[in-house]
Order: C-alpha cells, then structure tokens, then sequence
C-alpha cells in the first residue's frame, strides 16, 4: 500500500485576517530558528496549481537578494501573493498597487504584509538624497519620491526603514478603496513589518505610531 504524501495539498481553506497573519509569523519563526518545514513543494502539490491558485496572503516587499519572501516566511507554492520592488515602493496608480488590489479582489487573501527589511538600498539612499541632495540615474528617482515624505525631514535616518513601512501601509490604505472596504469588513488584515538580515525576525510595527 502507499504510504500517503505528508506534504500533499489539504482542501482549500480560508483563514480569518488574524489567523493568516500569525500564520506567517509562524513560517518565519521557523526560518529563524534553523527549522523551515518547506511546505507545499510536492510534486503532487505543484500539479494540484494547475487547477489555479488561492493563496492566503499577499505581500509586498523589497527585491533585495537577501530578502527572499517566500523563503523567510516559509511558504510554498501556491501560499502567498508576492509583489517586489526597489525599496517596496507603492506608487498610486501603479503596478504594486494594482497587485494587491488583485490579490485582495479576485483572490481573496486575508492579510497583506508590507515587508521592509534592514540595510534597504532604497531607503539609503532616500537618506543620503535629504542629506546632500543630488539626483539617481535614469528611473529610479521614483524610489526616493516614495520614500522621502515617509521619512522624518529634521533626522531622515530615525528608524529610516520602520518609518518607510509605516508610511507605505498608510498610502495603501488611502489610496485603495478596495484594500480599505476589505479591511472596515473585517476580510483582511493590512501589517506591516521589518525583516532582520542578523537574526532572520519579522518584526510587525506599529504604523500609527509614526504617524506626525
């Protein structure tokens, strides 16, 4: 007789916005300490995708390379929505912000983490541009032009990357009437966090707290 696949695919399930959030938490909890339980990589699991994708939970996060969303939070194929730029930047009407109104309107996650992470390049350099002054070749302006109004002016490197999250989970919620209306349901949750290069922790903060 075969033995059943431990990492086969259970039936869709729905978590509560707490729920999916915690589960996470939980993911990158293992990550830290050394103990990831790979979830969801199965042959059998990867073929159940083709049918479609419902994952719990979308985040935006920052493209940097040792920042890898998946891997942190110890998620697997088909568990999480992911949205990366330089410095996760969310820009209205652009591409980011239209991902998670995706993720939050036709598959119907129920937490959206905005991931930061420390050493961000983006928002070094948004502290350098308040600093001196000068200009990024080519597009990527557009990273300090997202980043700079989250920053405090008089001392732009206080909690520089906390603060930059902090002001992203905000911009999300003002310019989304979709993420917004999920959220007033009680349909999703919207956090954000920092992820620790040193320790591996996502750390959630509290985005009101940096509000001026």
């Amino acid at each position: 007789m075969n033995q059943p696949d431990s990492s086969a695919p259970a039936a869709p399930s729905s978590p509560s916005p707490a729920a999916a959030l915690e589960r996470l938490l939980e993911g990158n909890r293992r990550f830290a300490a050394g103990r990831p339980s790979r979830p969801h990589q199965s042959v059998s699991h990867r073929h159940l995708l083709e049918q479609g994708q419902r994952p719990f939970a979308a985040v935006l996060g920052c493209s940097d390379s040792r920042a890898s969303v998946e891997l942190l939070l110890d998620q697997g194929f088909g568990d999480v929505f992911v949205i990366r730029n330089a410095g996760h930047v969310l820009s209205p009407g652009g591409s980011a912000l239209a991902s998670l109104e995706y993720a939050v309107a036709e598959l119907g996650v129920q937490a959206v983490l905005l991931l930061g992470h420390e050493s961000c390049g983006a928002v070094a350099a948004t502290v350098a541009h308040l600093r001196s002054g000068g200009e990024l070749p080519g597009s990527m302006p557009i990273l300090v032009e997202r980043t700079e109004g989250h920053l405090d002016p008089a001392a732009p490197e206080d909690r520089a990357v906390e603060r930059h999250v902090a002001g992203t989970v905000r911009d999300l919620l003002a310019a989304s009437e979709i993420v917004a209306e999920a959220v007033g349901a009680g349909r999703l949750v919207v956090a954000g966090g920092v992820y620790g290069l040193h320790d591996g922790i996502v750390r959630l903060i509290d985005a009101e707290a940096f509000e001026s």
